[in-house]
């Protein structure tokens, strides 16, 4: 049972990502015949800390043994986590709670501390899209999933950048305490009580290019051409090239295939459609080379996880779309 609650702040911790876990878990919220938790904001170092942004402090009077009672401890993020070292003390509370049958959850960038404490060993875990790749490096037994807002491998639960915590959180009290109890604290935040899709819609990503000549002009006119279907024979005699040879070049220097490289390119042209024009599903299915609006549905739900309608929501509100 979900009743006792401590969030765990180390020194540059993110004054939002604690606040999400005090908004959902510290409130008193009875007058409402909602659950009353046991909460409690633990400092790891010295009881005094600063935040990430300069000008205040969190001050709290408990210490690590505080999270020897608690069913739930939750990591927020923090400023240099990625590459700083944690108290070891800190490491091995959250391995005994886990040990015990206690819960851990990451907000962001505290998914690196759970890594440190060897917590995400052949563990699925989310990592905001941005760190996702540092995440892998450092701990390359975790099983990072960078598209996604945030997994639950139960007793492990992490979750991706920033409001993707809330998400994450209001999982939690769902699974726990069912549909109800979560709904009426969103309500509450005024936030809804579930998203669809994953953080793969909110990712900032350029058209990749080639770091090599041979298959850059190519990747150009590929570019201008989106709205056209070519083949692998059209794009090797523009590169002057056997088929077979223009292939494996492509793949060698951009990582995927032409067909993969060309579909993507063209999910990221909708995108910017959706976000910046009022053009029709239709009119943007045409003008991306996917022809229909159901294959560009199918195409952008794989990619992203959402329709172009509630994508297009998303970035330029109800009315848009």
């Amino acid at each position: 049972m979900l009743r006792n609650v401590a969030v765990v702040l180390l020194d540059g911790v993110h004054p939002f990502e604690l606040g999400v876990v005090c908004e959902v878990f510290g409130l008193d919220r009875g007058d409402q015949g909602l659950p009353v938790y046991d909460f409690a904001v633990v400092s790891a170092e010295d009881p005094t800390l600063t935040t990430h942004v300069p000008g205040f402090t969190v001050s709290t009077p408990h210490g690590l043994d505080r999270l020897d009672a608690a069913d739930l401890i939750v990591v927020p993020a923090g400023s240099h986590y990625i590459d700083r070292e944690y108290p070891p003390a800190l490491l091995e509370a959250l391995v005994r709670a886990v040990d015990r049958g206690a819960r851990v959850l990451s907000v962001c960038s505290g998914v690196f501390v759970l890594g440190a404490a060897g917590l995400l060993d052949g563990r699925r875990c989310a990592a905001h899209w941005m760190q996702a790749e540092q995440l892998s490096r450092r701990y390359p037994r975790a099983k990072v999933e960078p598209d996604v807002l945030y997994v639950d491998e139960d007793p492990v639960i992490t979750s991706a950048g920033t409001a993707a915590g809330i998400d994450a959180c209001l999982h939690l009290v769902r699974k726990e305490q069912g549909v109800e109890v979560a709904n009426a604290i969103a309500r509450r935040m005024v936030v809804p009580p579930h998203r669809d899709g994953g953080q793969a819609q909110y990712v900032d990503r350029p058209l990749p290019r080639s770091q090599c000549d041979t298959v850059g002009e190519v990747l150009i006119w590929m570019e201008r051409h989106l709205d056209e279907e070519v083949t692998v024979e059209q794009l090797a005699d523009l590169a002057h090239m056997s088929p077979r040879t223009f292939a494996r070049r492509f793949q060698q220097e951009t990582g995927t295939t032409p067909y993969r490289w060309i579909l993507r390119q063209r999910v990221l042209l909708a995108q910017q459609l959706l976000e910046t024009t009022d053009e029709t599903v239709d009119a943007i299915a045409g003008r991306t080379g996917f022809g229909a609006a159901a294959a560009l549905r199918h195409h952008f739900v794989r990619a992203l996880g959402v329709t172009p309608n509630a994508y297009r929501r998303t970035f330029r509100g109800p009315r848009a779309a």
